[in-house]
């Protein structure tokens, strides 16, 4: 036989504990005063790990050219290979300890018992917005990724009110845009990276809310009733527990790199070398090219007027970190995550006239836009719906594009 032991001094410690963490207003502060811990773990320490696996990265780059450099392998193939698999693939890894460190906070905040206090906290705000708290759930499990989150609103009641929630989840910042945030704010906004990163977790939340406000007026949602949740006791997380959730995550990320960013950044290379008239070194001239310099003219009033970014974000649409891929391959730039390969970046950046506010801009609209492939076929899913789904990637969009040409067109006044 077990025998519990020390349960009620842990429930007295759970009790004290809780009269902070679900205080009406300083439970709220507490979560984004953890959030930002995480964001500063996921930071810090992902960066120093970072530096390591880009060295490994530089140096298999270097190995593979000069093997096929003497075996005499075609330009166009070390290209292809170098610039547009290694590139791409390898530029996405680089991020991998940011994420896994992401996801291990996450766990760690699950298991312990601190997510069902963020759920009861946000009752009264989601009560305001005809959701319940329950409907927190799913937001908060964007943050590691919107497939699950979409699949977690299956808890709440009606069909109505699941379609808002997978309406809402995609604005929050899952782990797939994180390289975007690191690459960009790392670049243009050095010492304050960080915090400008953090911005995009805290949008994403007030864009999610207000969405969920404004609906709830148009559809008259009623408010709803005080949410019934048991909250555990407080314990330390399982290490098994979180080692099975990392390592599940950590997984799904490297299979997307073998495979949705793999043949991505092919696709990306196929179309960036080749044009009207076949093979060739003069990116301008080539399909990506064309395709970007059409889709141009729409993203010219957001602050994102350039083909290579209007093709970094078309190419996004198959899975989000490959926004970050495509710019490696765009600039044939492979291991994105180093100073020297940032400063390349940034260079390049800068002589098609992109500067901070465009950065900023960019962040903002990755943020927003169409959720990826996965998601919008969990949508479809979930919701027994494709015309639900189209209208789901429509309305991002249009957000997306409309609070950024606000920001966009205000920020213009006042950037240095």
């Amino acid at each position: 036989h077990e025998v519990l032991l020390g349960k009620e001094s842990k429930e007295d410690l759970t009790d004290k504990i809780d009269s902070y963490l679900t205080h009406p207003i300083f439970g709220i502060l507490f979560f984004f005063l953890i959030m930002a811990l995480v964001f500063m773990l996921t930071f810090t320490i992902g960066d120093y790990i970072s530096g390591y696996l880009e060295t490994l990265i530089e140096m298999f780059n270097d190995a593979i050219h000069n093997f096929l450099l003497q075996i005499h392998v075609s330009d166009w193939l070390i290209s292809l290979v170098c610039d547009g698999i290694i590139s791409g693939v390898g530029g996405i890894i680089t991020f991998l300890p940011n994420i896994t460190i992401l996801f291990i906070a996450l766990a760690f905040l699950e298991d312990s018992g601190y997510m069902a206090r963020v759920a009861y906290v946000m009752n009264g705000i989601m009560g305001k917005l005809g959701l319940s708290g329950r409907a927190f759930i799913p937001m908060v499990l964007g943050f590691g990724c919107t497939v699950p989150a979409i699949m977690a609103s299956r808890t709440l009641e009606s069909m109505k009110d699941r379609r808002r929630v997978m309406l809402i989840t995609p604005f929050m910042s899952c782990s797939a845009k994180l390289p975007t945030y690191i690459l960009l704010s790392g670049m243009f906004f050095q010492e304050h990276a960080m915090w400008v990163a953090y911005s995009m977790y805290l949008i994403g939340i007030l864009v999610a809310l207000a969405v969920a406000f404004i609906s709830s007026k148009i559809e008259k949602a009623k408010e709803y009733k005080p949410l019934l949740i048991e909250l555990p006791i407080y314990k330390m997380p399982s290490l098994h527990t979180v080692y099975v959730y990392v390592w599940e995550k950590v997984k799904d990320f490297l299979q997307k790199a073998g495979t949705t960013i793999f043949i991505a950044s092919i696709v990306l290379w196929v179309l960036l070398n080749f044009g009207i008239h076949g093979y060739s070194s003069d990116i301008s001239s080539s399909f990506a090219a064309m395709i970007g310099k059409t889709i141009t003219p729409v993203l010219v009033p957001v602050g994102l007027g350039f083909w290579q970014i209007a093709v970094a974000l078309l190419a996004g649409i198959s899975a989000k970190e490959v926004v970050v891929s495509s710019l490696g391959v765009l600039f044939g730039i492979s291991d994105l995550n180093s100073v020297s390969a940032e400063g390349g970046m940034q260079q390049a950046l800068l002589m098609i006239g992109f500067n901070s506010l465009n950065a900023y801009c960019m962040m903002l609209f990755v943020l927003l836009y169409i959720p990826c492939f996965a998601s919008l076929a969990t949508i479809k899913k979930e919701s027994g719906s494709s015309l639900y789904m189209w209208k789901a990637a429509a309305f991002q969009l249009a957000i997306a594009w409309l609070i950024t040409f606000i920001f966009y067109q205000i920020a213009r006044i006042f950037w240095v």
